[in-house]
C-alpha cells in the first residue's frame, strides 16, 4: 500500500502536474503485472484524479479521499457519503474559504468528505496569515465532533470523521491472507494512522527526502531508495 503525493510523486504547486518520480510508474507496472503482489494506492486525493496520473496498463486498486472512495481495478467505484449535517458544514467551510482564494491566492479543493485549502508555493508571510484566518473560520465547525481539522504538507483540511487512511488499510488487511508480507509507504502526517494500522501485520515505511518524527519502522528517500524498495519487493515476491 502506497500514498501518492510526496511518496510516489514529488509535490507540485499545481497538483495536476504531480507525475510520479522517473522510473516509478514502470516499477509499479512490473509489480502489478507479476500478480504476486496486490498494489493499493491510498491517498487524500480523489480516486479518479489518481487514475489519470497513474496510467498503468493494469490499474491498481485506489482508495481516495482518505478512505471515503474505493476504485477497484475493474473500474467499479464505491463511495461513502458523510451525514447531511456534515455535508452542510463542509459547504459552509467552502463558502468561507472563497475569501482566502481572492485575497491570498490559496487554492480550495473539494473532496467527497472534506475540503482542503492548499498554500504550496505562496510566501511564508502569506501562509502565516492564511493559517490564522482559516483556523478562526474552520475551528468552530470542527468542535461538534463530526469534522476534524488536520494539517498536511502544504495546507490544511477540514475532514469528516469516520474514515481515514487507517480505515483503508484495515479493509485491505481484512481481505489479505494472514501470512502475506505487507507494507505501507507514506510521507505525511496523514499517513501516521496508516502506519499504526499496518504495524501489527507488516512494516511502515516513511518516504521523504528529509527525516521527520514518525512511528514508521523504516525511512527511505525517493526516488532512488524508493525504486530499490519496489524492485526488491518484486524479486522477493517472485521467489515466494
Amino acid at each position: 500500500m502506497l500514498d501518492y503525493d510526496g511518496t510516489l510523486a514529488p509535490f507540485q504547486v499545481r497538483p495536476e502536474r504531480a507525475l510520479p518520480y522517473p522510473g516509478v510508474a514502470n516499477a509499479l507496472e512490473e509489480l502489478v503485472s507479476d500478480r504476486g503482489t496486490r498494489v493499493v494506492i491510498v491517498s487524500g486525493r480523489r480516486a479518479e484524479d489518481l487514475a489519470s496520473l497513474l496510467p498503468l496498463a493494469k490499474r491498481p486498486e485506489i482508495w481516495g479521499g482518505h478512505g471515503w472512495e474505493r476504485l477497484l481495478p475493474s473500474g467499479e467505484h464505491r463511495t461513502q457519503e458523510p451525514k447531511p449535517g456534515t455535508r452542510q458544514a463542509l459547504e459552509q467551510a467552502a463558502h468561507s474559504a472563497q475569501e482566502f482564494l481572492v485575497r491570498s491566492g490559496a487554492r480550495v479543493e473539494r473532496k467527497p468528505a472534506s475540503i482542503a485549502l492548499h498554500w504550496r508555493g505562496l510566501p511564508a508571510l502569506a501562509v502565516a496569515k492564511i493559517q490564522q484566518r482559516v483556523q478562526a473560520a474552520w475551528s468552530p465547525l470542527a468542535k461538534a465532533g463530526e469534522l476534524e481539522l488536520l494539517a498536511f504538507d502544504g495546507g490544511i483540511e477540514l475532514r469528516a470523521t469516520g474514515c481515514n487512511k487507517q480505515h483503508a488499510v484495515k479493509a485491505v488487511l481484512s481481505e489479505t491472507c494472514g501470512d502475506s508480507a505487507v507494507a505501507y509507504l507514506g510521507d505525511d502526517i496523514t499517513d501516521e494512522d496508516a502506519f499504526a494500522a499496518i504495524k501489527p501485520r507488516g512494516i511502515a515505511v516513511l518516504v521523504r527526502p528529509e527525516y521527520r518524527d514518525t512511528s514508521a519502522d523504516v525511512w527511505i528517500r525517493p526516488p532512488r531508495e524508493l525504486l530499490s524498495f519496489i524492485k526488491r519487493w518484486r524479486v522477493k515476491g517472485r521467489r515466494a
